[in-house]
This record gives C-alpha cells, structure tokens and sequence, in this order.
C-alpha cells in the first residue's frame, strides 16, 4: 500500500512554466506525442563516493492521486497574463479537468546505492503529462535521497551503535520534518523523535526529557525522581542542566530507587560540553555505582566528521542523538537532481533522440531510453552501465563494453557470463500502479546490504574512490554523435 500523507490532490505542486508548457503542447496539438524523460543527479552529495535512493513511496502517492480539482481550476482560470487577459483559454481547463495520467514510470527501488548520472526514475508517456510530473517528482525525490545518504552515512560511523533523529524542531517546516524522518530511517536511523512521522510511517519512536522539566523543580534529584516515578519504564534522564558531573551523581541516587522498584537506569543524556571527557567520566562514575547497562546518549549538534572524531578519542557513547544537521543536510542544501527529455516518438514509430549541450561535459544530458545495468560478483558490485533500453545490440548478451562519459580512453568490458541486475523496475504501466511496496523497514534492510556490497574505498568519507559507471558503447556512440551534430563542423582559422 502506498503512505497516507500525499493521498490528496497536490497537483498544483508544480512550477508554473510546467503549466505554461502544457498549455503550449496542447496548443500547438502536441500533448499526446510520445516522450521519454529521465530523472538523474550529477554529482554524489556531501563529497560522498554513493548516494541513497528515496522518494518513491511519496513519489507513488503522487502519481497515484493526480487530478486537478474543481478548486485547482479555479485558481488556473485566475491567473492572467501581462495583458490582463486570461492565461489560460477554458478550453485547456476543461482538458484538464479530464486528465487521466497514461505514462510509464520506471525507477530504482528505494534503498539502492546509486551514483551520478543514472537514471532514478524514467517517465514514458504523452509529453504533456511527463512535463506536468517534472517538478514534483524532483522535489519528492531530490530531497529524501539527501537526508537518505546523509543517515547512511551516519549509521556507518556509528557502526553497531544506536542512532536516533532528533531533527523536528530545526526542520524546515512540517513537510520537510515529516519527510526526513521517514528517509532518515531508511538511511539507518534506529528511531525518531518526531511522533507524527512515526504514526505515519511506523518508525520507532524515542524520547526522554528537556531541561525546562529539570528546571520547574525546586533540584535536579526531585525533577530526575518524579520523572521515574511518572515514566519508570522509559527512564533516560539530561544530566548537563546545572552541572553535568553532578548531574550524573544525582542520576544515579534516581537510578538506586528505581531499582528498588524493579525497574533500571536506561540512560543519561550528553547535550552540551566535552562529550569525550564527559562521557569517559560519566561512565566511571556509572560503572562505579553498579550501573553498567546504563547507556550514555550524546547529542548536541552532531554530525558523522563530529562522531568520527568523539569514536577516536574514546568517548564512552553508545547511542548518537543527531537533529540539526541530518534534517537540513548541513553542508549540502540540495541534491541538484534534473530532469531531462532523452527521445521523442515520431510518427513512424521510431525514435528521435535528444540531448542537452552545454559548455561543461558534466551537464551536457544522455539520449536514449535509458536502464542501469549493474555488473556483480560474489565480492559486490563492479561497475555500473546505462544502456539504451531501444537498442536491440545493447540487451543482446553478447560482450558488451562500457565507456567513461567524461573519458573514452576509460574502457571496461564485460563477458556474456557476468552476472548483473538491472535496476530502473516497472513502477506504473499505462498510469496504473504494477509496483508492489515493500515496507519501510525492508528498505531499511536494503540499504545495509546494498552499503556491505561497495567496496570500503567507495564508502569512505575522506577521498572516496569514485564507482565505475559509464555508457554502453552504442549509447557512447548515439551520444557522441548527437553531439557532433548539434555542434556542427568549423572551419579552423
């Protein structure tokens, strides 16, 4: 089943040149010409050697509910051009008040590792329609596949320890609060704070105290006591209001009752000062009193170069609270996903393909109606080639070579018994739902397996080694000469 929070009409979540254009496709009686759309990124974030994918679930709910309400209308037939006229003739309305989506939709399961350039999701169908699904597929994509990557790689400098998503407050705003706990439990967060994302999405929820509780009692003991005696099964108590050192003494008479009770000290929490020498005497002090299983929960602005280091000079940590700079991808705003057309149908049936220029080769686009093939041995993944799914050659299983779009001279070839998977899988077929949902936590699960499979030097956070991926060498060729094409020759001078 698709989640509940997009199961409304949101169609309006577009920019306004996206309606603009629909209006000039059906203007000039080119709606129904059929297109192919690809949904990629450029460049890992975060300095990164992999990205996460996410968005899909919320991306299906969409697509899943596309309409244009008597209400959406309204609003269209408001707004005016520089004349003052109506920018919208009624005609173009009425058409979609009567809109059914018919496109294809193919994409790579929430939870893959996937690198730059690749196609996440391709969108099949009449130009219009794929136009119209431009903006809210980036916007639902673009920005759970950051907080994805950013929780995964957290959850690989926590290794084994737990990791919580403490982020709501500093969020931007509901939505985004909402969205990114959901993705930064798919990254490797073992819970959330936010108790509105986990109704929505079932995600485990965690929580203790804030200082203001502390600072309502007439002493910290009496607050740390009544907040046991109130909650005995939940008790992990902030020890930094007054005096942090102190605060773990007076923990602990708290902890020494509700033994008593029959009940324990689940842990104290960190969220300001020197969290390694705080943590390594807190643990002294712990241990000394007998209590060993108490955890120590950091947190206070946290990110994986910050728990990296607390790891490296001994901190006694175990579980990472991290807010701020998870849900707001502290130092990378946005993915820089795009979303570009690769080949229109003729009337012939055949396909004419399509490229965007530009004067960085980074940003010049790939034709062609485009699958991730990804090669495989019994150690992890080798190598990532996009083919063109149109090109019989490509899919024949012969010995295929792929090509370094950014270097010819880079060349890998693989034999007709090397093992792959292609990744882009029937999602919607003729604007109907194919795609069976796994739920979260399996995409929680797949994100793991799919990080134990790269290679330690593309999950490194310093320098990371970049993961092959290139284009099948008729894709390199169809490329090239589109290219050259558009260029066109010059005479030298």
């Amino acid at each position: 089943m698709t989640n509940k929070l997009y199961d409304t009409s949101l169609s309006l979540l577009t920019d306004l040149y996206q309606v603009t254009m629909a209006y000039g496709y059906w203007k000039s009686g080119t709606a129904e010409k059929e297109s192919v759309f690809n949904l990629y990124f450029r460049k890992n974030p975060f300095g990164g050697g992999f990205t996460v994918a996410c968005g899909l679930a919320n991306a299906i709910g969409y697509v899943s509910h596309f309409g244009f309400t008597k209400k959406d209308l309204r609003y269209l037939r408001s707004l005016t051009g520089s004349d003052g006229q109506p920018l919208f003739e009624e005609a173009f309305l009425d058409y979609l008040a009567d809109l059914k989506l018919t496109v294809d939709i193919d994409a790579i399961p929430e939870g893959t590792v996937v690198f730059p350039n690749e196609p996440l999701v391709r969108v099949r169908g009449p130009i219009l329609q794929c136009q119209l699904l431009e903006t809210p597929l980036l916007n639902l994509i673009n920005f759970e596949t950051l907080i994805a990557t950013k929780a995964a790689r957290l959850r690989l400098v926590a290794e084994a320890d737990t990791l919580l998503e403490f982020g709501l407050r500093r969020a931007q705003g509901v939505d985004g609060g909402v969205t990114a706990s959901r993705a930064a439990y798919i990254g490797g967060c073992d819970a959330t704070s936010n108790v509105l994302a986990g109704k929505h999405y079932d995600i485990p929820v965690r929580g203790t105290h804030a200082h203001s509780w502390v600072m309502s009692f007439e002493s910290e003991l009496d607050a740390f006591e009544t907040y046991a005696d109130v909650l005995p099964n939940n008790v992990t108590l902030l020890v930094d209001t007054y005096d942090t050192l102190q605060g773990v003494r007076n923990a602990i008479e708290a902890g020494k009752r509700l033994r008593e009770r029959g009940y324990r000290l689940s842990g104290i929490r960190l969220d300001s000062g020197d969290l390694a020498y705080l943590s390594i005497e807190a643990r002294k002090l712990l241990d000394a009193a007998g209590f060993t299983d108490t955890a120590i929960v950091a947190s206070n602005d946290l990110d994986e170069t910050i728990i990296a280091s607390l790891k490296q000079q001994g901190a006694q940590i175990t579980v990472w609270g991290v807010g701020t700079k998870l849900v707001t991808a502290y130092d990378q705003p946005a993915l820089g996903g795009v979303y570009k057309l690769a080949a229109l149908r003729n009337t012939d049936g055949s396909w004419d393909y399509k490229i965007k220029l530009s004067e960085q080769a980074i940003k010049t686009s790939t034709p062609g109606i485009q699958q991730v093939r990804r090669y495989s041995d019994e150690r992890g993944f080798l190598a990532d080639m996009i083919v063109n799914e149109s090109d019989p050659d490509a899919l024949s299983g012969k010995t295929v070579t792929m090509i370094d779009p950014l270097d010819f001279t880079k060349r890998r070839r693989f034999g007709t018994a090397q093992a792959f998977d292609d990744l882009l899988v029937p999602v919607f077929r003729a604007g109907d739902l194919v795609y069976s949902l796994p739920d979260i936590h399996a995409v929680r699960a797949r994100v793991q397996d799919q990080l134990a499979r790269l290679h330690p030097g593309v999950r490194r956070f310093v320098n990371p080694h970049t993961y092959p991926v290139g284009l099948e060498n008729g894709l390199h060729e169809l490329k090239t000469e589109l290219i050259l094409k558009l260029r066109g020759t010059r005479d030298a001078d």
